[in-house]
């Protein structure tokens, strides 16, 4: 039996690194997808019973014309790498779990208010990138808006907000204690102070 040349060793190396590399690249596509599936948040209890339980009865869950926004759409940005940033500072998360520290729903209230912030912090540092991702500001129609709603996205161009200034216990229930605008004031407010 004849042993194959170097030259077509080097050739099925080369074959064999470019089929590994898309292995590892269609798997870990594949389970970036299937972490961002609301079935896959709500395996931990602490989702299930806290968050998905408010957000179900929310218009993001239910609503007349069937669109339905998971724990993704909202969480998770939808662009490469910014995906892969979010799903690594998710180990916190998973820490959180296991060590316990929001494992009850009384411990999960202690904590409310500081997951709350961790999100409006990261949903104003990308401008509302998530909601964004289905809400166009540009395709709204103000003559089917309240009154309200008409000055208030006025004010996304004119004042720098952004969707979660407003719509913060929108999918969730409100922490007590605190909203985004308060981000704000702690971020100007002089520090030593």
């Amino acid at each position: 039996m004849r042993r194959p040349s170097s030259g077509r060793r080097g050739w099925l190396g080369a074959l064999a690194l470019v089929l590994l590399g898309m292995a590892i690249a269609l798997g870990g596509t594949a389970g970036l997808h299937a972490t961002n599936r609301t079935e896959f948040c709500i395996t931990c209890h602490e989702m299930k019973d806290n968050n998905f339980a408010e957000y179900s009865h929310t218009i993001h869950a239910r609503n007349r014309t069937g669109v339905q926004a998971g724990c993704g759409d909202c969480h998770v940005p939808h662009e490469f790498p910014d995906v892969l940033w979010r799903k690594l500072g998710a180990v916190k998360d998973i820490v959180g779990h296991f060590s316990g520290e929001i494992d009850t729903p009384e411990r999960f209230e202690q904590h409310r208010l500081a997951l709350a912030q961790q999100v409006w912090q990261r949903m104003k540092a990308t401008d509302s990138r998530e909601c964004r991702s289905c809400h166009n500001v540009q395709a709204m129609d103000p003559e089917l808006q309240g009154k309200t709603a008409q000055k208030q996205h006025k004010r996304l161009a004119t004042e720098g907000k952004t969707c979660i200034d407003c719509h913060f216990g929108i999918a969730h229930k409100e922490p007590a204690g605190a909203e985004p605008a308060d981000l704000d004031a702690a971020a100007s407010a002089p520090s030593g102070t």
